[in-house]
């Protein structure tokens, strides 16, 4: 046997997908491992948005504020507002996530924890470290506060990674134990078993284990349109792609996504690409729409929805155009055929 008729009989085996297999795995644990580290391991803040209160002295904090900034060591994006309640909208409204103002002879540092414990912890941390380099009395402050049984802020974080994670999962087993699903049967079940996970991670968290309020009926249609986007996102992949589509998903859902939502660490404290990708990825519009819908009731963003909305329309759309080169579906019977029998 020749090298050529090896390696044909090779290529034809099954030997060579595992072997691909072997090498994809490989580098996909340690890319998986090199992003989280990357992301999360060191955070480190990158130009934080703060709001200045202005009247009735602006000149302390803002003395105050170029302390902080050495305490960092960096700039804090300062955002000047006459009046303590429009700074609080602006907190609020997720624009800074501190206000400072001047406050009899010291100065008042408010922090919000539900935008980001990491976040209010360096804040607080450098504001005291400032107030005692500058010789002046600061009040601290946690004006948005975490629940009780979420601390650190991270249940909103891994309910939408499950969301995700399940999303796509749920689709690759219908590529493999419903593989006779005309395209829109399956949308249809996609959006079934989305319906059903993301109640299920709902009543989990809440109703079980008691660890977040959720408003619930919201928290439970984020989550499970997360699971229908990150379901059809994987069906997208597997139509162009074919038995490869699990590659681009788990890069752009697990790899990029995840890291750069927010979720663990809040997007001041990424690395600046990361901070501004993530919001893009469905990953991040799913933390930011539960975030908002937890601890900011009345202070909704459409844009999360949209990000979500496009990444399931486009998927669909690209499943349903090329549905023909899906790897299933079942044949129809003619019509001619079904009268003759």
């Amino acid at each position: 046997m020749t090298l050529r008729d090896r390696w044909e009989a090779y290529k034809n085996s099954p030997f060579l997908p595992a072997t691909v297999l072997v090498l994809i795995v490989a580098a996909a644990a340690g890319l998986f491992a090199g992003s989280y580290t990357y992301a999360m391991a060191n955070p480190t803040p990158h130009r934080i948005p703060a709001a200045l209160v202005t009247q009735p002295e602006a000149e302390r904090g803002e003395a105050f504020v170029a302390a902080m900034e050495k305490a960092l060591d960096t700039s804090l994006e300062l955002r000047e507002y006459p009046d303590p309640a429009d700074a609080r909208r602006a907190l609020n409204e997720q624009k800074v996530f501190a206000i400072v103002r001047a406050s009899g002879r010291g100065v008042a540092l408010d922090v919000a924890g539900a935008s980001g414990a990491s976040v209010a912890e360096l804040l607080g941390k450098a504001g005291v470290e400032a107030g005692d380099a500058a010789g002046v009395p600061v009040t601290v402050r946690d004006v948005k506060p975490l629940q009780q049984g979420d601390p650190r802020g991270l249940a909103l974080f891994y309910i939408s990674l499950a969301a995700v994670i399940m999303g796509f999962l749920g689709a690759i087993q219908l590529s493999i134990h419903a593989h006779g699903l005309n395209p829109a049967e399956r949308i249809a079940f996609t959006a079934a078993y989305a319906l059903l996970g993301g109640l299920a991670i709902a009543a989990a968290v809440d109703w079980w284990l008691g660890a977040v309020d959720l408003p619930f009926v919201q928290s439970w249609l984020i989550l499970a349109f997360t699971m229908f986007t990150s379901g059809m996102v994987f069906t997208m992949f597997n139509t162009l792609m074919g038995r490869w589509a699990m590659i681009p998903t788990w890069g752009v859902m697990v790899l990029l996504g995840n890291p750069s939502s927010g979720g663990a660490v809040s997007w001041p404290l990424l690395p600046s690409v990361l901070g501004h990708i993530g919001r893009w990825l469905p990953p991040g519009a799913s933390v930011n729409a539960q975030h908002t819908a937890v601890y900011y009731q009345g202070y909704q963003f459409v844009f999360p929805y949209l990000v979500l909305a496009a990444w399931a329309l486009v998927s669909c759309t690209v499943f349903w155009v090329w549905r023909h080169r899906h790897p299933g579906g079942r044949a129809r019977t003619p019509e001619h055929a079904a009268t003759a029998s």
